[in-house]
């Protein structure tokens, strides 16, 4: 397993708790607001982090570590996911996987060891032919569903995201996806940030007023249990 970024302590990564993120390379969607350009698009040009460093820390601050996320990218394009989830656990760590979901067989096969506490699955847009646009890439939609509907099925904790994008997504967007989820535990809504994205020019793109991203969260509450907001709203 290559892993190319650790941050040792985060507050925002997983809600409630303290956490260490771990970063791998590489992703098979090129979503163009994507803001880990570099980390998606040349995982090359990043040293490699030793294993060992991050399970050294984990022993020494176990006591205030609630657990530890694994990013990317997209950490299920990495066949050895599993490996890095059974050792971070044997450290007596929990394990919050952040996902876009197109890989259900490898999600399916860590819910099913037991390997996973939380699942953050972001949803790039409506769950229609809009969804190549605002990922990127083609021939995921259908892997998509399956993912969501393991999760809403799995008994794992979980949260559906969406980054809000202003020339991808608008109200009726949001609704589609909210409705499409109907009845899940917790869906956050991301403010979308304007520095570093693969398409650059999206970096010269404002984001939505704050009162919009409040509006589309009224509406998402309409089908989702708990809905957020994240972001400078």
């Amino acid at each position: 397993m290559r892993i190319v970024g650790f941050s040792k302590t985060s507050l925002l990564d997983w809600d409630g708790c303290v956490a260490a993120t771990v970063y791998l390379p590489g992703c098979n969607f090129r979503c163009p607001a994507c803001h880990n350009r570099d980390l998606v698009l040349e995982p090359d040009s990043f040293a490699e982090i030793p294993l060992s460093t991050i399970t050294e820390f984990i022993e020494s601050n176990s006591e205030f570590l609630d657990g530890v996320v694994i990013t990317g990218g997209e950490p299920t394009i990495h066949h050895d996911l599993p490996d890095l989830v059974r050792t971070l656990r044997k450290k007596g760590m929990r394990v919050k996987l952040d996902t876009n979901g197109s890989n259900p067989g490898m999600l399916e096969a860590l819910i099913d060891e037991g390997l996973l506490d939380y699942v953050a699955m972001d949803l790039k847009g409506p769950l229609n032919e809009k969804y190549a646009d605002v990922a990127g890439a083609d021939g995921h939609l259908e892997n998509v569903k399956r993912s969501i509907a393991l999760l809403m099925s799995s008994g794992v904790d979980y949260e559906f995201r969406t980054t809000v994008v202003p020339i991808f997504l608008d109200k009726k967007d949001i609704e589609s996806i909210a409705a499409y989820i109907g009845g899940a535990k917790k869906y956050a809504l991301q403010q979308f940030r304007p520095r570093n994205t693969i398409d650059t020019r999206l970096t010269s793109l404002d984001p939505y007023p704050p009162e919009e991203i409040r509006e589309m969260a009224e509406i998402a509450r309409m089908y989702v249990r708990k809905v957020v907001i994240r972001g400078d709203v």
